[in-house]
């Protein structure tokens, strides 16, 4: 998507609309917790025929909210992924539609390296040219056996097939 179009919609007079994102057979809601949440999975804004996608920080959590992997690094990642994927696919998106992410780290030290080539991995294999702008920072998460967290933004103009 041009710039230019992006631009269009937001000035034009197309009525904003948001909702929320989820894919449950996944990630469960973070509502849904033994010690519930209050944040959605992501939002979704539709502005004429441009939607943004902005999901909220996801980590490697199980369809029952458990935590998956714990102590494994690159297994966190992979699942991380995973689930941002299926949030993707729930609303007609792909990694191709992702123009940004922010990646957490419990330890960025330790980890950035393997963080690194499972996420380099993961872009080839996904085909990404260009890849998604990224910001990579060292946080205390929000469950003390989470290693990573990501968020991302995708935006993409809508066909009647999304």
């Amino acid at each position: 998507m041009r710039m230019e179009e992006l631009l269009a919609a937001c000035n034009s007079n197309a009525a904003l609309v948001k909702k929320a994102i989820s894919n449950p057979a996944v990630l469960n809601e973070a509502y849904n917790y033994p010690r519930p949440s209050s944040f959605s999975r992501g939002i979704r804004l539709d502005l004429g025929n441009i939607t943004v996608l902005l999901i909220s920080g996801t980590a490697s959590i199980g369809p029952n909210g458990e935590t998956l992997h714990p102590g494994d690094f690159r297994a966190q990642t992979r699942r991380t992924f995973a689930n941002i994927t299926a949030l993707l696919e729930a609303e007609g998106a792909t990694w191709k539609d992702v123009v940004r992410t922010t990646c957490y780290l419990r330890d960025i030290d330790r980890d950035y390296a393997a963080f690194n080539e499972e996420r380099t991995a993961f872009y080839k294999a996904q085909g990404l040219d260009p890849l998604p702008a990224s910001t990579g920072i060292q946080a205390h998460l929000c469950r003390p056996d989470l290693l990573v967290e990501i968020e991302a933004i995708a935006v993409f103009q809508r066909t009647s097939a999304r």
